[in-house]
């Protein structure tokens, strides 16, 4: 079980966990008229290092010499139930279906925080999250203003230091990682 905080600080956080997010998916103009398509994601957790915020919001103050340290966006992740992660709906509202993950092994390695692309969040009693699950390939990035704004009126709770660096540590670790070529298209292409 993760554990979290509910202290609700001014600026935000590694880790924050903000309700009612959105992802503006594509802007148009046509003939004049601005078209913004967004995604509302339900929930979704702050993933950039606190020491970035935290630099961002001391450079934010009115007595700063400079924004040399203002961050443009920050970088989060949906947070989806485990139960539509696990049988692979979690994004039928976009019209995607996922591979569902079988409850047998493939689940246990999820929920155990074995497989590289997925990280399992179990939450207190008294925190109203059901078992969730961050999709590391689904990161996106956010204005600052905007989630401090958001965090103002749909704050949740902020996984405490341990459990958020335990997630950094992990999303870092899924973008470092080394894309192998497909064995057959290898074998087909000649690839080294």
């Amino acid at each position: 079980m993760i554990r979290t905080r509910c202290d609700n600080v001014d600026r935000v956080q590694q880790g924050d966990i903000i309700r009612d997010v959105d992802l503006v998916e594509r802007v148009d103009e046509i003939s004049g008229v601005i078209e913004v398509r967004k995604i509302r994601f339900p929930l979704i957790i702050v993933l950039t290092q606190d020491c970035d915020l935290e630099q961002d919001a001391k450079f934010r103050l009115p007595d700063s010499l400079t924004q040399d340290k203002q961050l443009l966006s920050v970088l989060v992740a949906p947070l989806y139930n485990l139960a539509h992660v696990l049988n692979g709906m979690h994004l039928t509202e976009l019209g995607l279906k996922m591979e569902p993950i079988s409850k047998k092994t493939p689940g246990r390695y999820l929920l155990n925080n074995e497989r590289a692309r997925f990280h399992y969040l179990d939450f207190p009693v008294d925190v109203p999250i059901v078992p969730s699950v961050i999709d590391f390939k689904h990161y996106f990035s956010v204005n600052e203003e905007y989630l401090r704004e958001r965090k103002r009126s749909a704050f949740v709770c902020t996984v405490s230091f341990l459990y958020r660096e335990d997630v950094s540590h992990r999303f870092a670790s899924f973008l470092a990682r080394i894309a192998l070529p497909d064995p057959q298209i290898a074998s087909i292409g000649g690839a080294p």
